[in-house]
């Protein structure tokens, strides 16, 4: 258990509701810096990075300014790296309310989250016991990563209903999107356990979630989810976050 909780990260969970200070708006039309191409992709949510508690994740966000996310609903490829899926508005950056029209897709509906829950997020069962044993875990080995979940949640380790999520372990209906954005470069050299993943595999992190809902009724339990190294955070190249959209 005790390697279980080591491998928790912190993460926000934003939801509709409460009388809070405004931390993130889905839906509607973006504020875009003036000059900003328009994206390739619907408008999902404005994230007010101010708003956010310290310690509410352990990403190097910047400390205040505007994360804007976006993405369709299309899942005829796995996703990968898309070059305007999340744009970074610095504080005081003059914006436009800009309408965008993506084909028959109406804008998301319009609403504040205002509700934010700040905790430990642990990893899914599968994805803990791929990254402790490697890429072949025997059934017991995943047993073991289900039995520790579900203590995990017994103890208070369960998500709230969430929105929007930022920073954490991901919740995929599928697959770990995180354990899709790695590439052979992430990966150390084969022990015996399995495979050892390298410092690059622990780079790659979970930048925020979407928890489609009602918005995207074409998806049963629809998730999108934006992925991204830690370092490309740090540099603020958010052109090189990946993008992948899920469901059950």
């Amino acid at each position: 258990m005790e390697e279980w909780i080591r491998g928790t990260r912190p993460a926000a969970y934003l939801a509709e509701g409460g009388d809070g200070p405004l931390v993130a708006q889905i839906g509607g039309h973006p504020l875009l810096p003036h000059g900003v191409p328009r994206p390739s992709d619907p408008f999902v949510a404005r994230i007010d990075l101010a708003a956010l508690p310290p310690g509410a994740t352990d990403l190097p966000l910047p400390a205040d300014g505007h994360l804007l996310l976006f993405a369709g609903t299309d899942m005829h490829s796995i996703g990968g790296q898309v070059s305007d899926a999340v744009l970074y508005v610095p504080a005081g950056t003059p914006t436009t309310r800009r309408p965008l029209e993506h084909g028959r897709r109406e804008p998301y509906q319009p609403r504040d989250l205002r509700t934010l829950w700040h905790q430990p997020s642990a990893q899914m069962p599968e994805s803990f016991a791929l990254d402790r044993w490697g890429d072949f875990p025997e059934d017991e080995q995943f047993e073991l990563a289900d039995e520790l979940g579900d203590a995990w949640a017994q103890v208070g380790g369960h998500r709230p209903a969430w929105s929007l999520q930022i920073g954490g372990h991901p919740v995929s209906p599928q697959n770990d999107p995180v354990h899709y954005a790695r590439g052979p470069a992430d990966a150390g050299p084969s022990t015996q356990g399995g495979t050892d993943h390298g410092k690059g595999a622990d780079d790659w992190a979970l930048l925020a979630g979407w928890s489609c809902g009602e918005d995207v009724t074409e998806l049963d339990s629809g998730v999108a989810h934006w992925v991204v190294r830690r370092q490309d955070v740090a540099a603020r190249r958010f052109d090189l976050v990946h993008r992948y959209v899920e469901m059950a």
